[in-house]
């Protein structure tokens, strides 16, 4: 009884994140008609910085901010910096549920990059996901039928740039210190943005600042929301909720942006959630996966503006070890 009130909490946690994730979205959306990507993710991560520099106070470990993996780190942080990127611009000029149905595609191309990558094996089953995943991108595009645009090039770079932070994370998360995760693509991030700054700046009013205040504050509390879900839940319980944000993107593009979503779309992104679902689902099969890359992913799209929810939890997990420890020696002496 316990384990099951503890996974619905944990789902009902997630469908929370998921819920602020894609009113953080509709804000991109929304300030993507006036301001450029760029001026948007330097805005965002430097109002955000301040709440992150907070908890990486708290990472007291040993060691220093050289990675262990520079080649892999710097592809990892230049990845998560295009990622954020192409996912704003994507955002900001595609309807948001023909957007999200695209970036979607994330579990079948982080499944498809394992192989290389993580030495990952694919049997029948998930290869066969693939495909039918791939059939379900092809559906909402209809190359050839629709004319395709910059936004339909920039959604599938999101997904496939936030696979390839997902692998690599996979691949050297264990060895590498939470904080060299986090550190390098927020830097790496706001470097960049300040350089394009001078050329894309527009000024921004009071009330647009708020609301480049409000998606730091959100991004935030989605993290938050994210470890406690995790915190309560298996993945294979929390990772399927993500598909819940396509919900919430056909309510919001009707309200706010006279939206609708065509038949074609509606298909395809069904096609493409089938797809995804059943790959958590045979990754936690006992004997299918390796790495259980897909499951192990807890962050969406890698805007870098943020920490990825892997790497917090670890921070938080080692933080809260320490303390443990550190309250059994204060016992000890006083005993």
């Amino acid at each position: 009884m316990q384990t099951v009130q503890s996974n619905l909490r944990g789902a009902l946690a997630s469908l929370a994140a998921f819920a602020v994730y894609a009113t953080n979205d509709t804000m991109v959306k929304f300030l993507g008609a006036s301001y450029s990507p760029f001026q948007l993710i330097f805005f965002t991560g430097l109002l955000a910085f301040p709440m992150v520099t907070i908890l990486l106070m708290g990472d007291r470990s040993d060691g220093n901010l050289i990675p262990k993996h520079p080649y892999w780190t710097a592809l990892r942080t230049l990845a998560a910096v295009l990622n954020g990127i192409t996912g704003f611009y994507a955002f900001s000029v595609l309807p948001l549920a023909q957007c999200y149905a695209i970036i979607f595609a994330m579990p079948i191309l982080i499944t498809l990059m394992a192989i290389p990558i993580l030495g990952e094996r694919i049997g029948i089953h998930r290869g066969m996901a693939i495909i039918v995943g791939l059939i379900g991108v092809l559906i909402v595009l209809r190359p050839g039928q629709v004319p395709l645009g910059l936004g339909h090039l920039s959604a599938l770079l999101a997904a496939f740039l936030g696979a390839t932070t997902s692998v690599i994370v996979r691949k050297i998360g264990h060895e590498e210190r939470s904080i060299v995760l986090m550190v390098y693509p927020m830097v790496a991030n706001f470097i960049i943005m300040a350089v394009a700054l001078p050329f894309v700046y527009v000024p921004i009013p009071v009330e647009h600042f708020g609301m480049m205040t409000g998606m730091a504050l959100l991004t935030l509390i989605a993290g938050l929301l994210m470890i406690a879900a995790y915190r309560r839940a298996p993945a294979i319980i929390v990772a399927p909720m993500q598909y819940s944000q396509m919900i919430w993107a056909i309510l919001y593009g009707y309200l706010f942006f006279n939206e609708s979503i065509d038949l074609w779309t509606a298909v395809g992104s069904a096609v493409i959630i089938a797809a995804g679902v059943y790959i958590v689902m045979r990754e936690d099969k006992p004997g299918a996966s390796i790495n259980r890359p897909v499951l192990e992913t807890r962050s969406r799209y890698d805007g870098a503006t943020s920490p990825r929810i892997s790497t917090w939890m670890r921070l938080f997990d080692r933080r809260r070890l320490r303390n443990k420890v550190e309250g059994l020696a204060g016992t000890q002496g006083d005993a």
